[in-house]
């Protein structure tokens, strides 16, 4: 039985987070929505508010899940982020966008993969 996108997302997630966690990230929201889109989860690392995109595959047939990180899905994440930092008085704060990448059982910790 095949699982549904969302499942396989939540998967994924729950997995970053668990690496996150023991390399001194500390996870303060998930899978936060707005009008602007979804940003899969919102930590804070060194003096860094970090916005992370989770990106999950069970193999590179189809190319690094990075790659599907594209011009626009970075403009809705960057607009998100914007209208979170506005909600949550977060302007001062230093901010980076980094992607968490899960292939072949292996995770990857992209750091500033983009910025505004």
């Amino acid at each position: 039985m095949r699982q549904n996108n969302r499942a396989i997302g939540t998967i994924g997630e729950d997995i970053a987070c668990k690496y996150l966690k023991n390399n001194g990230y500390n996870i303060i929201d998930r899978n936060y929505r707005c009008r602007h889109g979804e940003i899969d989860i919102i930590a804070i690392h060194d003096e860094y508010i970090v916005f992370v995109e989770v990106k999950y595959r069970k193999d590179a047939m189809k190319g690094y899940p990075s790659e599907a990180v594209g011009y626009y899905k970075q403009q809705r994440i960057i607009n998100t982020a914007i209208y979170y930092a506005k909600i949550k008085g977060l302007f001062n704060s230093n901010i980076r966008f980094d992607i968490v990448e899960i292939v072949n059982n292996k995770i990857r910790v992209i750091k500033n993969a983009f910025t505004l």
